[in-house]
């Protein structure tokens, strides 16, 4: 029996003996490479305050702001929308009832600013938060601020703490939580891991995408992730650049990531050991804590939202197969039964099983489900 067989066989059996719990879960409003690029350029992301990165916004968002038609910058621009637009396409002139829906839902949308909705309400976080990620148990919110360091607090946005901070000319983004507890019997066992809790991210460094990690601690210090193979005949090694959008998922600590210069998604095992391998073709990829990934692929000129199921080599399936415009940053809901993306004109969900997209929010930042 190969590695990566026995790999999926003792996963499998993890993941059934597990207890689910919620997971850290982020859509992100754009990659690395668009945040240099945009910094280069001027311009500001959607949804984004306008003036210097680091300044606070001077008013916070309306939870029932008018739809906005800019695409994602991970994608192309998409076809302007209309109120007669098909059921399967995000309409951008929806009605009132539709501008802000995340009530009860715990989801939160970050756009970039200083405020973040929140359960249909606006938290002011007294500083800017850019790829906001919740802790598991939803306790704690992790974001890299507005001088590009990386920051934990509580919900409301108090009780910061300066986890690290971002080397001078390298841009952070996108942190994910891992947190891993062993129950009594696993911390007996022999080769079990120990206790984690440590927050992932991307770093750009001129252009060089890295994946690091770093403990969710104050003053800690980043160590770039071991992206080791499995020890299959022939196994090529894994690119150590152009890696981005890691997602932790489980509570295991295995993640997802996916690589900009080849195109490819990789599921990274970190239970024992630190192994992982290309899964499928596309970018944006989601864990849920099942073991399932959610992730975007590029379908006749439009991105579409695929999942996969059963891990590595399990099947895969287009939710969104009608889609017009492109469907981008999609995330899991902590018990992997929703999923939640961004459109051009705002956040939508949907069942993970696939169906129609609900808009919850006009508001066009960054998407995340509290645990």
């Amino acid at each position: 029996m190969s590695a990566r067989a026995r790999l999926r066989r003792s996963a499998a059996v993890a993941f059934v003996s597990a207890i689910t719990a919620g997971s850290a879960l982020l859509l992100t409003a754009c990659d690395p490479s668009a945040d240099a690029n945009a910094a280069k350029s001027g311009t500001v992301a959607p949804g984004a305050a306008t003036g210097s990165p680091s300044a606070p916004a001077s008013a916070a968002p309306s939870a029932s702001a008018s739809a906005s038609t800019t695409a994602s910058p991970s994608a192309p621009a998409s076809p302007s929308s209309s109120a007669s637009a098909p059921a399967d396409r995000p309409s951008a002139t929806p009605t009132k009832a539709a501008l802000n829906l995340t009530k009860g839902t715990g989801l939160t949308i970050s756009n970039g600013t200083r405020y973040v909705v929140m359960d249909g309400k606006v938290v002011d976080f007294g500083t800017v938060v850019r790829d906001l990620a919740w802790s598991p148990d939803g306790k704690h919110a992790a974001f890299i601020d507005g001088n590009g360091n990386l920051e934990t607090s509580d919900p409301d946005g108090s009780h910061k703490v300066l986890i690290a901070k971002a080397p001078s000319g390298v841009t952070w983004s996108h942190p994910t939580w891992q947190v891993y507890t062993p129950d009594t019997a696993e911390a007996s066992a022999v080769g079990y891991p120990k206790a984690k809790n440590n927050l992932l991210f991307t770093a750009d460094d001129r252009g060089a995408l890295r994946l690091f990690g770093v403990p969710a601690q104050a003053d800690a210090a980043p160590k770039p992730l071991s992206l080791g193979t499995f020890s299959d005949d022939n196994v090529k090694p894994l690119p150590e650049s152009g890696n981005q959008w890691l997602n932790a998922g489980g509570r295991f600590g295995s993640s997802v990531y996916a690589n900009k210069n080849d195109g490819q998604v990789y599921l990274r095992d970190d239970y024992l050991r630190q192994q992982g391998a290309a899964v499928s073709k596309g970018s944006q990829p989601d864990l849920s804590d099942e073991g399932d990934l959610v992730f975007v692929r590029s379908v006749d000129g439009h991105d579409h939202l695929f999942t996969k199921t059963g891990g590595y080599n399990g099947p895969e399936r287009d939710i969104t197969p009608k889609a017009t415009v492109d469907y981008t940053e999609p995330t899991f809901s902590p018990d992997g039964a929703t999923i939640a993306f961004r459109a051009p004109d705002g956040i939508y969900t949907m069942p993970a099983k696939g169906g129609t997209p609900k808009k919850v929010s006009d508001t066009v930042g960054l998407p995340a489900f509290r645990g």
